[in-house]
């Protein structure tokens, strides 16, 4: 570039001038599930597994991003021309409280999905598959509120693992945690007001 300075010049100060606001945290993220209507534990509610969700999910993912590649090979040499786009599962960590509400919601949902004992199950993909939220939080100045620096919507999700809990005498002075992986149809990057920054139209011809 034209104007770029030269390696010289990137001094720690030139480095620190372009680290705004401290740089993402990845301990600073909040998790959003929307569970269908069936996964709700009897007598709760959907807003309070929703809201102890965003409490007790302690780690999650921010999305990777993926386009395959087609070699076509040609005289002794390989061209690579993209192929299709595919979605990794996202996978979650949860705090187990005592209550087991989170883990009774996701083993009802999959019991919905498909039931223990008979085989059967909801067949409709609209009805178990949901929406949900990773958001990269950033530090709170002062009194502000802490501001949601970018979003992830993973669309269609539905959960296929729920882990076993390890139980033993010998554990100590630790918390049951458990993981619970779910399959994602896409997902979409959004900004703090949750406006789409892909763009959509097509590029243009050239």
């Amino acid at each position: 570039m034209a104007n770029a300075p030269k390696f010289s010049e990137r001094t720690l100060e030139d480095f620190k001038s372009r680290l705004i606001g401290g740089g993402a945290r990845p301990n600073l993220f909040e998790c959003d599930i929307n569970f269908p209507d069936f996964a709700i534990p009897e007598g709760d509610s959907e807003a309070g597994v929703n809201e102890i969700t965003r409490f007790m999910c302690k780690a999650a993912q921010l999305p990777a991003s993926n386009v395959a590649e087609i070699p076509v090979p040609f005289r002794g040499r390989v061209l690579k021309v993209a192929g299709d786009r595919t979605f990794d599962p996202w996978t979650i960590t949860v705090v187990n409280d005592v209550d087991f509400r989170i883990r009774t919601a996701f083993e009802k949902w999959m019991n919905g999905i498909n039931k223990h004992d008979d085989n059967s199950g909801l067949i409709n993909p609209v009805d178990y598959q949901r929406q949900a939220h990773v958001k990269q939080l950033g530090r709170a100045s002062g009194t502000d509120s802490i501001p949601v620096l970018k979003q992830y919507e993973f669309c269609g999700v539905f959960p296929t693992n729920v882990s076993e809990i390890e139980v033993s005498y010998d554990s100590s002075d630790i918390i049951e945690e458990f993981t619970v992986t779910l399959q994602v149809q896409w997902w979409d990057a959004q900004n703090s007001n949750g406006d789409t920054q892909i763009a959509t139209e097509e590029p243009a011809a050239t």
